[in-house]
């Protein structure tokens, strides 16, 4: 089997002039993405996900490097990818509002010449697989935003392509739909031959479970690609600790103290959850006198596991955001 994605030396710049130098979006991207692979792409927020995507998907030109898609060329052969791809983003807006469900997921299939029939009966078959039946005669302005987020992922797989690019395809969903998206997308990958996804998702876990490969992406570049086995393997050799704390000030210069690799903080009302990262375990020390110099009181401390989430920070120095 062959690479559905290949990225060679992939740069993308935008503005720039005599006074000004140009914002480097992606810089130097060398990826492949086998065919027939779930394969996931991490990264915070600005990270270059989304232009990254916009490229394969032939949406926005690449500034330098070479980029294919299924064997063709992202700038000379955009017409002969797009009939073979889609793509799903997950809160875009879905549709349009005066038609129901079935009669917008009807339209998109006739876009890609799908015989009336055949999409039919997809449109059909996909929506009892979401449990999207009972709304398909639904105007679509008067649906869920979960109902919605449904239909764009039947959207998406309705036209049956070779390649999909699912971004963000559960955000905001409940656990049940985001459960039965999941199975979905593993077996319509491992159950069919020569499909190939992409996805980018915020959610850890959900990357774990589903794929083959992943690569973290920051600031425009690839910090690493692999199994999500080998990439916690390789954060085994730190060690993690979840730290509960009552609120304090200045959660950052946690970040500051030699040994600590990364560090990720959630804040809720009442508390902060920590995550740390470290070189070895005797650091953990120095990060509990910091937080009770600043003020606050240590709820709970736990050592954990390695997760995705460990190898994120390690390699980014922070979380999600």
């Amino acid at each position: 089997m062959g690479n559905a994605i290949e990225c060679e030396g992939l740069r993308r710049t935008f503005g720039g002039n005599k006074k000004k130098d140009p914002i480097v979006a992606l810089d130097d991207i060398n990826l492949e993405v086998k065919e027939g692979e779930l394969f996931g792409l991490l990264g915070p927020n600005g990270a270059g996900k989304t232009t990254l995507l916009k490229i394969l998907a032939t949406l926005l030109l690449p500034t330098a490097g070479k980029v294919s898609v299924l064997g063709y060329d992202v700038e000379k052969d955009a017409q002969k990818i797009r009939p073979r791809i889609n793509m799903v983003s997950g809160g875009e807006v879905s549709g349009y509002g005066l038609l129901t469900v079935r009669e917008n997921l009807w339209m998109f299939s006739q876009f890609y010449g799908i015989p009336s029939p055949e999409a039919k009966k997809r449109i059909s078959d996909l929506l009892e697989t979401f449990s999207l039946s009972d709304k398909a005669n639904a105007k679509v302005r008067t649906i869920s935003t979960g109902q919605r987020q449904r239909m764009n992922v039947v959207r998406g797989f309705v036209t049956d392509p070779e390649l999909i690019y699912l971004d963000e395809p559960t955000l905001g969903l409940d656990v049940s739909s985001s459960r039965v998206i999941r199975e979905y997308i593993r077996n319509w990958v491992k159950g069919r031959k020569g499909k190939t996804v992409l996805l980018t998702t915020h959610y850890m876990m959900e990357a774990d479970e589903l794929c083959d490969r992943v690569a973290v992406i920051d600031r425009g570049r690839i910090l690493a690609c692999d199994s999500p086995q080998n990439l916690k393997r390789r954060a085994r050799k730190a060690a993690s600790f979840l730290i509960e704390t009552s609120p304090f000030e200045r959660v950052d210069s946690l970040g500051e103290i030699a040994g600590v690799q990364g560090l990720n903080a959630e804040t809720a009302e009442d508390r902060i959850v920590l995550r740390v990262v470290v070189d070895e375990e005797a650091v953990i020390s120095d990060v509990v006198s910091r937080i009770i110099s600043n003020g606050a009181k240590i709820l709970s401390l736990a050592k954990s596991e390695a997760t995705l989430e460990d190898v994120f920070i390690q390699l980014v120095g922070r979380g999600l955001v």
